[in-house]
Parts: structure tokens; C-alpha cells; sequence
């Protein structure tokens, strides 16, 4: 499989941008079916990108091979990544976002998202790029180096839209809304939606990110 980022372009020229992450052993394609069922307007102008992991063994896993943005070692119950290859996937996200500022769409227009493992990466790279961001949407996932990286970024604050499973069986509801609390502690806008299921996505939360979606871009 190519690892380059699937692009959907909208109907109308571009002049906002979603960057979004899968998670563990997924793919490019995981999300491509929230686009339509988002119910954009017919004259849209959101671009989505869709990047893809690069496979590797996973620790945890037995080793098996499967798309991942970083190696979980042990989960003991803080999880133990190979931080190397968070670093390089925050590198590959904080890229993406320059080339969407170069194209000419503006950084308060470009939103990150990312579903688990990927979460982790988005809100990693939008405290470290220093840019006044659209906003964050923060999927089922957690925030394993976020302590370490708010206190050496002071950069604009973000707005960030939280979504977990209160059944999640993967990662506890509890280690999403530590990251919205040390977030909002450190003065950013957090918003913690709580959906009853396990560790997917739901069509309330989808409806939720439409009007979080059209609050912070304006979807006209």
C-alpha cells in the first residue's frame, strides 16, 4: 500500500482543510465514509487529507506487522511507545500543515484529527507547530506526552473537540478526559463529549462534529 495521503478535494476550491489520522491497523480509507456521512453543504470548500501509517511491527501485538504512527511497547497502565517514531509521525503532520499554509489556506483554517493513536500524534503536533490552528478534534485517544510537550510550547491556544466511548475497551473514557483536563488546565478550550460505545465512532458524535465543524470553519 503507498503511504501518501488520500486528498478529497471539495466541490468549490479549497479554503479550509482537515488533516485526519486513523488509528492503529487501519488505514487511509478508515474515514472516508464520515465525509459523506457529515452532510456537508453541496458547495463545500473543506479539503480532507487522510495520511497512512507506515506498517511496522507492533510490540504489544506479538510483533505483528500493521499501520502504526509509533511501536506501543508495554502497557503497564501508562502505555511505553518507541517516542522516535511518534517524534517522526508529528514531523510528517507538522509537514502536511506547511504545505497546506504554502498552497495558500490559512493555519486558523486547517483543523487535525486523529481517531486513538492518531489523536495522540494531532494534539502533539498542533501544541509543538506554534500556529493559531482551526482547532483539534481529539478521537477516542489520549494524551501520553501532552504534560511534557505544554510546558515547553507557550504557542496560541486551540480549541479542542473531544470524543470517547464511555464503553471504550481499548482506552478508557478516563485517559481521554485527562487529556482534556491537562488541555483546559493549561488554558486551551476543551469540549468532552461522551457517547455510549466502545471504541468507535457513532452517528451523535458525527453530528457533533458537523457543528463543531461548521462553528470553527463555517461550512458556507
Amino acid at each position: 500500500m503507498s503511504n501518501e495521503p488520500l486528498i478529497i478535494e471539495p466541490p468549490r476550491p479549497a479554503d479550509a482543510c482537515v488533516i485526519w489520522l486513523h488509528g492503529l491497523g487501519a488505514d487511509r480509507y478508515d474515514f472516508v465514509p464520515v465525509v459523506k456521512a457529515l452532510e456537508l453543504p453541496a458547495d463545500h470548500r473543506l479539503r480532507f487529507i487522510f495520511p497512512q501509517a507506515p506498517t511496522r511491527p507492533v510490540t504489544i501485538n506479538g510483533g505483528f506487522p500493521m499501520p502504526s504512527w509509533f511501536d506501543i511497547l508495554a502497557i503497564t497502565p501508562q502505555r511505553v511507545m518507541n517516542l522516535e517514531q511518534l517524534a517522526e509521525s508529528v514531523a510528517m503532520v507538522r509537514g502536511l500543515v506547511d504545505e497546506q499554509v504554502a498552497s495558500g489556506i490559512a493555519a486558523e483554517r486547517i483543523v487535525l484529527a486523529g481517531f486513538s493513536q492518531g489523536g495522540a500524534i494531532v494534539m502533539r503536533a498542533a501544541l509543538e507547530s506554534g500556529l493559531a490552528l482551526g482547532g483539534v478534534m481529539a478521537l477516542s485517544t489520549y494524551g501520553p506526552t501532552l504534560e511534557q510537550v505544554l510546558s515547553e510550547h507557550q504557542g496560541p491556544r486551540l480549541d479542542v473537540f473531544f470524543a470517547h466511548g464511555l464503553h471504550d475497551e481499548i482506552l478508557h473514557p478516563q485517559l481521554g478526559r485527562q487529556a482534556h483536563d491537562l488541555l483546559q488546565g493549561a488554558g486551551h478550550t476543551a469540549h468532552w463529549h461522551a457517547y455510549p460505545m466502545g471504541h468507535e465512532v457513532c452517528p451523535a458524535e458525527i453530528a457533533d462534529i458537523r457543528n463543531w465543524l461548521d462553528n470553527r470553519l463555517g461550512l458556507r
